[in-house]
């Protein structure tokens, strides 16, 4: 017999929003996002809360009642907020998913309610995890509330759960119904979250747009001194570059390559290293220097802008180095770090795919690494941090 062969596209479309004051009474951003699906009557809908926005922001499970009851003809809850652990704990505790999924079947969630998540990007990755797994997937909505979750990850179609001791090795790739950016829960950030977003803002800067590079350049003083306009400035521009690229060729990542993972593979290796003490964008940021250093001692960067890179990231008030990336595996020399390449590789999967500068604003992919130029970038790092102020960590 012939075979029967099956071919079909799924057009997915979805909004980024940006606003201030969410719940404020008279604000419709999210009572006109619940109504682009053309239905009748109030949309069902379930919040889940990060524990520290709830605990920053005390009366916003009251807001949230409060705004439902006063779009009462748009929004009917299913059930009080559900305020859960935040943190990249969240990602790794199947209670809590167990949790959320019970939820799911006491509420009586279904594919046409509206699973809403507000929070860090942790919150958000398990929270879409559990609404993609339930009933096959549930509508989501995202309200991020850190800059790393509003420039970068929420932004995206991807969602996560850690497992055997590894970043995102359970994960879907399914986008949103829509992404809310609230700028007022950027206010109550202590110091480390309005940081660590911006090394993604200068991931997507340094692979792809010089000129934007070159902002967040002319903006780092006031970014350091958490001026909001400019804070704002970024996330737009951050979070456009990254909807645009992943509304690009490989949207859920079927090949090896993924170009917006500059910096990463040993960020998420130090976040495993450091038992996740380093925030993502704070480990990020030390990938990048690593990187940036090797493709200079590589011969594609010139000093000049490895300097200006590494000088940037200090202003922001980053640290290039903790211990964990001198760190050996027990019995060898090698380090620790290392093993990240490997990792990276098999969660991609085909070749390893590593993204390096040519020059600021263009990345180049390559698929091997020299081991002695990551050591030799790393003690350059460490002799650099040995020579600056005390830590901010």
């Amino acid at each position: 017999m012939e075979p029967i062969e099956q071919s079909f596209a799924v057009k997915f479309r979805y909004g980024v929003y940006f606003t201030q004051g969410l719940f404020d009474p008279e604000n419709t951003v999210l009572t006109d996002v619940l109504q682009q699906d053309k239905g009748t009557g109030p949309r069902k809908v379930f919040f889940v809360i990060d524990r520290g926005v709830a605990v920053a922001h005390p009366h916003l499970t009251q807001a949230i009642k409060s705004y439902a009851a006063k779009h009462s003809d748009i929004i009917r809850l299913l059930a009080d907020p559900l305020v859960i652990t935040g943190g990249e704990e969240v990602k790794n505790s199947i209670p809590l998913l167990q949790q959320l999924l019970e939820a799911v079947n006491t509420h009586r969630i279904d594919r046409h309610a509206y699973f809403i998540a507000i929070g860090g990007g942790a919150v958000l990755d398990m929270a879409g995890f559990a609404a993609a797994i339930a009933h096959r997937g549930i509508r989501h909505i995202r309200i991020p509330t850190t800059v790393l979750a509003q420039d970068d990850s929420a932004v995206g179609v991807k969602n996560s759960f850690n497992f055997f001791g590894k970043k995102n090795f359970l994960g879907t790739f399914v986008p949103p119904f829509a992404v809310i950016n609230d700028s007022d829960f950027l206010l109550t950030l202590d110091d480390r979250d309005w940081r660590a977003g911006i090394s993604e803002a200068i991931k997507v800067a340094l692979i792809k747009d010089a000129a934007f590079y070159n902002q967040i350049k002319q903006d780092a003083a006031k970014l350091a001194l958490r001026d909001l306009p400019a804070m704002q400035r970024l996330i737009h521009r951050c979070a456009e570059m990254h909807v645009q690229h992943i509304g690009g060729a490989d949207p859920f990542e079927s090949g090896s390559s993924r170009p917006l993972d500059f910096g990463h593979w040993a960020a998420h290796k130090l976040e495993q290293l450091t038992h996740y003490s380093l925030r993502h964008g704070e480990a990020v940021a030390i990938g990048m220097a690593l990187d940036v250093t090797y493709s200079m001692l590589d011969g594609r960067l010139t000093e000049a802008e490895c300097e200006d890179v590494l000088e940037l990231l200090e202003e922001l008030g980053f640290d290039l180095y903790v211990p964990a990336l001198s760190q050996t595996e027990p019995g060898s020399e090698q380090l620790s770090v290392i093993k990240g390449l490997q990792e990276f590789r098999e969660h991609l999967g085909g070749q390893l795919t590593i993204m390096l500068l040519n020059r600021i604003g263009e990345g180049v992919e390559v698929h091997h690494i020299e081991e002695p130029l990551v050591l030799q970038a790393v003690n350059l790092l460490k002799k650099r941090h040995q020579h600056q102020p005390a830590a901010n960590l």
